[in-house]
């Protein structure tokens, strides 16, 4: 019986290997096309902010055509409005850990209010006077700035903190080329018992 099942795989290898030599041959594929993959810093850092979710909290958000929500690209990384009034957040309960504002640049959770960044080169409201090491230290720490408190969610800086320091420097290097948008977004807000504390 064993023999028979070595003699019939032994087989089907000899037919199998017949058929491919003696069947019509494959046409080669063709040259892959080559992709110029040789970007400038600032092309680099605007593939990383477009591809790593920057837009979905840095520029807010307004209601678009049928109901959809969509970034407003006149506000593009610009950060949480400065004028938006905000109510009271809800009280979250149960499995809810966090909620946001209709824009999604305002979050509240566990760690009080949150409050996107203006990510445009503004000197006085963004990032107009952060140095490029200030950068790099603000995405490897998670300290606002490099140096200060720390960076709250939602801002996912613990992943971030893994681009190599080229992808870092490309992503500071296109953030200061955008347009600058004067937008003041105010200090997170600390939970009410901390806030009590003080």
């Amino acid at each position: 019986m064993r023999v028979s099942r070595l003699t019939s795989l032994a087989v089907a290898g000899l037919l199998l290997a017949a058929a491919c030599n003696s069947a019509t041959p494959v046409p080669p594929l063709p040259p892959a096309t080559v992709v110029n993959a040789v970007l400038t810093p600032v092309q680099r850092g605007k593939y990383i902010v477009e591809t790593s979710g920057c837009n979905d909290c840095h520029t807010p958000w307004k209601m678009g055509a049928n109901n959809q929500p969509e970034a407003d690209m006149t506000r593009y990384l610009s950060g949480h409005p400065e004028g938006m009034k905000l109510n009271k957040p809800p009280k979250l309960e149960g499995a809810w850990m966090a909620a946001t504002t209709g824009s999604f640049t305002a979050w509240t959770g566990p760690w009080g209010i949150s409050y996107t960044a203006n990510l445009t080169p503004d000197q006085n409201t963004g990032i107009g006077i952060w140095t490029e090491d200030m950068f790099i230290r603000a995405i490897r720490e998670g300290k606002h700035m490099g140096t200060s408190r720390e960076i709250l969610p939602p801002m996912p800086w613990a992943v971030y903190k893994n681009w190599t320091d080229d992808d870092i420097k490309a992503v500071f290097a296109y953030l200061k080329s955008i347009p600058a948008i004067r937008n003041q977004v105010p200090d997170p807000t600390p939970p009410p018992d901390v806030a009590k504390m003080k």
